[in-house]
């Protein structure tokens, strides 16, 4: 199955999360299962590709593609979840969103010294949140040899606040 196949299951949402906004909903390929493995197996051949030791995901939807691949080639999963949800020491990070700003945290400890890590989340937006788990996983000493997305939403411009590392994104819009 190409990325084409999977872009073509993608469905706009129109004036959600509210006026003005066109959602791209990947919640098609959720459900379904030759879909699913289909976008796991492109997540799953770049952390080959990359020779990656860990897998972080961010809040949410990264949780879904990164374990399943993290299952697939046997590696550690960590975390980057919003503040106040991760129980042990953690690191910071906050970032502007487009009205307000927002907190991520990961444990302090989520990963060894020089890890080879990437990082997976569903879409690529602004870039914010993606550039904030980046910095997070550094912090904690571990290495991002990649952030990979599923999809790229490019006339947001996201890539500018990722200068500097590798960014994988088979379906772009």
């Amino acid at each position: 199955m190409t990325a084409q196949e999977l872009k073509a299951a993608i469905r706009d949402v129109p004036d959600f999360p509210k006026p003005g906004i066109l959602f791209k909903d990947i919640t098609p390929i959720l459900g379904d299962p030759v879909l699913f493995r289909a976008a796991v197996g492109l997540f799953e051949a770049r952390c080959r590709l990359r020779e990656a030791q860990k897998i972080a995901v961010i809040d949410a939807r990264g949780f879904l593609f990164g374990a399943a691949v993290a299952d697939r080639l046997g590696l550690g999963l960590a975390p980057v979840r919003k503040k106040g949800k991760l129980p042990y020491k953690t690191f910071e990070a906050s970032y502007d969103l487009e009205y307000g700003s927002a907190t991520l945290t990961v444990h302090q400890d989520a990963f060894k010294p020089g890890e080879r890590v990437i990082l997976v989340d569903d879409l690529l937006a602004t870039g914010g949140t993606a550039a904030a788990s980046a910095a997070l996983i550094e912090r904690a000493g571990g290495k991002v040899v990649e952030i990979a997305f599923l999809v790229e939403l490019t006339f947001l411009n996201g890539r500018e606040k990722l200068k500097g590392y590798d960014v994988f994104a088979p379906i772009v819009f």
